[in-house]
């Protein structure tokens, strides 16, 4: 053995022997390489993933409980942290494909699990196979929303959009309206079932793995115009005034609002081209490759060695 290799520390020579390697061949460079204030920045988005992640179980937790109205602040609180980290990732430079994942990852606990134990406790709980079969198509329809979003990439798609009902925009619809009804044996009945816990609970999950178009409203999060700052002020105004007034109703108003600005989106826009011009709606969409066929390597044109 060269006299050379007991210059080098033991915990160095062990971290050089373990090594991670990035399935892209990318360098992976560990946390113990950065400074305490890069450490930071790098790791802040995920303290408010973190946080989402938490919020979420708890709910679960509230919900088996039977505090219903507890598990929806939670919730909120998930959706508020889902919020957060995205933006702080952005801030400070610090996207990563990690922050990704656990993302992900956080919002399908958040916004997966916790409103399908919702709906199985708090909205069909008298009806015990109807509400294992909603809370499964719920679950269900989170995954796969989630895995589709990380896996497709569309470089020409207009951002002004998702595909599909966000997940954190259906799980509000679960949570505003536990918040705005003291029941969910409400409404017209089928069978002597109510058909209200029914519908928040198959329809949001079904918009989740559609390919409609829901507005983003990203710009209202980040103005870049004086005019776009005036509407975040004003519409972030009557937000806090309405929460501090009515919270659950408009909790309740804010969600379905959402949902109803894709069908509302399709009807409107032939007067939207004519009245407002054509950027005013969405592009068509591309046809892009099925995210369900393997990936198959590229063979190389050229002879080949035996």
């Amino acid at each position: 053995m060269s006299p050379q290799r007991f210059d080098v520390p033991r915990r160095r020579r062990l971290l050089d022997r373990w090594r991670l390697v990035s399935p892209t061949g990318a360098e992976v460079v560990s946390l113990r390489q950065l400074s305490p204030r890069e450490r930071l920045r790098v790791t802040s988005p995920s303290f408010f993933t973190t946080a989402n992640m938490f919020c979420g179980f708890s709910s679960v937790l509230m919900a088996f409980d039977d505090r219903f109205r507890m598990a929806a602040v939670l919730m909120a609180a998930s959706i508020i942290f889902d919020i957060a980290d995205g933006g702080v990732a952005r801030a400070v430079g610090a996207t990563s494909p990690f922050g990704v994942q656990l993302d992900s990852l956080a919002d399908l606990i958040s916004f997966g699990l916790a409103p399908a134990v919702l709906v199985y406790t708090w909205a069909l709980k008298e009806w015990p196979t109807l509400a294992w079969a909603a809370a499964f198509l719920w679950l269900a329809c989170a995954a796969f929303r989630l895995a589709r979003f990380n896996v497709t990439i569309d470089p020409v798609s207009d951002k002004r959009y998702w595909v599909g009902l966000p997940s954190p925009g259906a799980a509000a619809v679960i949570m505003a309206t536990i918040f705005a009804l003291r029941s969910p044996d409400i409404g017209p009945k089928l069978a002597g079932t109510s058909l209200l816990p029914v519908a928040i609970s198959v329809i949001p999950a079904l918009l989740m793995v559609s390919t409609v178009r829901f507005r983003s409203f990203r710009y209202l999060l980040s103005p870049k115009t004086a005019q776009a700052r005036l509407t975040t002020a004003i519409i972030a105004t009557a937000i806090v005034a309405g929460l501090a007034i009515v919270p659950a109703y408009t909790a309740l108003v804010m969600a379905y609002s959402f949902v109803l600005t894709a069908p509302l989106g399709v009807l409107t826009a032939p007067l939207r081209v004519k009245l407002f011009g054509p950027e005013t709606v969405a592009p068509p969409r591309t046809r892009l490759r099925s995210v369900f066929l393997p990936l198959v390597e590229e063979e190389h044109e050229g002879p080949v060695a035996h």
